[in-house]
């Protein structure tokens, strides 16, 4: 039996990473971050690296040698035609991250966990590789302080970018497990702990099943198809 892979999403400011974390750290889980998975893709002497430079120009480069992810985000945010053209420069994006988690099938015994982080887990269907989908939400009232709070935005500017986010409820049927975080950091943990003993045994029993987002994406693409 392979290991239990886990995709966990959700949008900004909701905790998926103090999820993760608190996997990590408290149950030895093994974990991906999505976005520095896709930021190792375009490092210097990689492919992407030098189709960024060719697309957006030398000046993406900072003074370390790195693309500046700051100065590249203000030449495609809120440019769909821009943030294409990136995401065809970075490389295969979906190659790379089902290439971690079948590593960890092919790997990893049976009692262990994976953990993948992506906020794009369901909308690129990168939760089809995993055995679970978990989504933390919170509502915008908790959101917008925590945002200003940890990047130092404005309430505005904090109300741009949770605009751009899908919300928790979009994501919601295509999920395992929902997680609001909106209470302490405790009650969040003893909600991760009972989650993950009752998805383990399971697990471990063979009892698992397919996961939500199966089911779900079945539905949407009946609905497609007969439309």
């Amino acid at each position: 039996m392979p290991p239990l892979v886990i995709g966990v999403t959700g949008s900004i400011a909701t905790g998926k990473s103090s999820l993760c974390r608190y996997l990590v750290e408290r149950h030895g889980a093994i974990h991906a971050d999505g976005d520095r998975v896709v930021h190792r893709m375009y490092e210097p002497r990689r492919p992407g690296f030098d189709r960024i430079v060719a697309e957006f120009g030398p000046d993406v480069v900072g003074a370390d040698g790195m693309i500046d992810r700051r100065i590249l985000g203000g030449m495609v945010f809120g440019k769909p035609d821009r943030m294409k053209a990136l995401t065809t420069a970075i490389g295969d994006i979906k190659a790379e991250m089902k290439g971690i988690i079948d590593g960890w099938r092919a790997t990893l015994p049976d009692d262990a966990i994976a953990v993948i982080e992506i906020v794009l887990l369901i909308e690129e269907r990168y939760a089809r590789w995993c055995d679970q989908t978990w989504l933390v939400g919170v509502d915008d009232t908790i959101a917008i302080p925590r945002l200003m709070e940890r990047n130092g935005l404005t309430e505005d500017e904090a109300r741009q970018r949770l605009a751009s986010a899908v919300p928790w409820e979009t994501r919601a049927p295509a999920a395992d497990r929902v997680f609001m975080n909106a209470g302490t950091p405790e009650a969040f943990q003893q909600e991760i702990d009972a989650a993950l003993a009752e998805t383990m045994t399971a697990h471990l029993a063979g009892t698992l099943g397919e996961s939500q987002y199966e089911r779900w994406q079945r539905a949407v693409d009946a609905a497609a198809g007969s439309a």
